[in-house]
């Protein structure tokens, strides 16, 4: 049974959408389109002049999925292996690898698409998984602007570049946060589902707890659990063993050896690596900010004068600044952030300061391509400051409870 403080406060009236804010989602929403088209028709997305594949990060995912139905799950782990299947289905080589280091419940996407031409399972991908990210947008909005603002996101265009699976993470923790008041259970399965991304498997239980969200809890925990099962008895014991015995050279190579430049970390760990700061501030810092973020978020959930839309949009927020391992393609997750703070301004309207810092926030992870810096970091750190003037007056002890919603999202 949802609590008091779980329940979506709706709004009284229906107030307008500022035009500043529908322009330039517009305006942005077009930017990702003509960079599309424009990198299809130039060459620079999917396939070069040359017809051949143009080496990203969607290679490992097919190419895992083929050593799948190829009865090999467990080799998708294996830097070489992989590399040689992507090799052969781009039709060239590259520096460097693309690894495969997901849970092995992961390989049933990644057989699924594997199914299909490299193209048009990297294209399928892209838009297959792009729609529950449309629809969490508009549950979280309550109402079409929702789809515009979706649409709008800068990281779109990167997530879809790359083949990445930033729309389905975007979507997995919107539609925890939105479905919980009304619907824990399928919060619980949505988080769950999450399962495929260790990093926010500490962050997101420690808030349940907090908030006593137990349906929640032990829903995604058998959710987990189940998933884990069936991947064993699909890809076998083996699958595991490789997954447990790859990924911390994976994390040696990318968090203590670079071989990916440190400005793609979109974290403060890579932030203080990219201006050549020592491993152990790095650890030192990141260990400090997590540690704080997890603590707030846990007395902001455990509060009752704060509504439902501002604990969520921190903790999307907040799963982003603790950990270290995040490149620009789960920034995904900030717009389900900004989404929550969109929702807050409609319904009680927006601070003067709020629409140009959404702007900002733009603007900075746009800046990544030119930059190739942690800007997507400070983009967070924006939105974290939005988010803390919002929830100011209750940390000062001038809030009031939130009444109880008539009706959810």
């Amino acid at each position: 049974m949802a609590t008091l403080t779980s329940d979506i406060t709706m709004p009284t009236a229906r107030s307008a959408i500022p035009p500043a804010l529908s322009i330039g989602c517009l305006v942005l929403c077009m930017i990702n389109v003509a960079l599309l088209q424009n990198g299809s028709t130039a060459h620079w997305w999917l396939f070069d002049e040359n017809g051949l594949g143009i080496p990203t990060d969607f290679v490992n995912v097919w190419s895992a999925g083929r050593l799948v139905l190829d009865g090999h799950p467990a080799l998708a782990y294996d830097w070489g292996i992989q590399k040689e299947v992507q090799v052969a289905v781009l039709g060239q080589s590259y520096p460097g690898n693309f690894a495969w280091h997901y849970p092995p419940p992961f390989l049933f996407v990644a057989s699924v698409l594997a199914h299909f031409p490299y193209g048009v399972a990297f294209v399928g991908w892209a838009a297959v998984s792009f729609l529950p990210y449309l629809a969490v947008m508009r549950a979280i909005i309550g109402r079409s602007f929702g789809f515009l603002l979706a649409a709008a996101f800068p990281v779109v265009f990167t997530n879809t570049l790359v083949g990445q699976n930033g729309f389905l993470t975007a979507a997995l923790i919107g539609g925890t946060l939105v479905a919980m008041p009304r619907w824990p259970t399928l919060s619980g399965i949505c988080l769950g589902l999450l399962s495929y991304k260790p990093q926010y498997g500490l962050l997101l239980p420690l808030v349940l707890i907090a908030a006593s969200q137990w349906r929640v809890f032990f829903t995604a925990g058998v959710v987990a659990v189940s998933l884990a099962a069936v991947s064993w008895l699909a890809f076998g014991t083996e699958s595991w063993q490789a997954f447990v015995h790859w990924v911390p050279m994976f994390n040696q190579a990318f968090l203590v050896e670079g071989r990916a430049p440190w400005g793609k970390l979109q974290s403060i760990f890579g932030l203080t690596r990219y201006f050549g700061g020592p491993e152990s501030l790095a650890w030192t810092l990141q260990w400090i900010l997590s540690a704080t973020v997890a603590v707030v978020l846990a007395l902001i959930w455990r509060s009752r004068n704060v509504r439902h839309e501002l604990k969520a949009a921190a903790l999307a927020a907040g799963a982003l600044l603790v950990t270290p391992y995040l490149f620009l393609y789960d920034e995904m997750v900030l717009a389900i952030a900004v989404a929550f703070l969109v929702r807050v301004g409609l319904d009680e309207g927006f601070e003067r300061h709020e629409l140009p810092a959404f702007g900002l926030v733009a603007v900075l992870l746009m800046m990544f391509s030119l930059l190739g810096a942690p800007t997507g970091f400070a983009a967070t750190v924006v939105v974290t400051v939005l988010i803390a003037y919002r929830v100011g007056p209750w940390w000062r002890g001038q809030g009031a409870p939130v009444p109880a919603a008539a009706a959810a999202i």
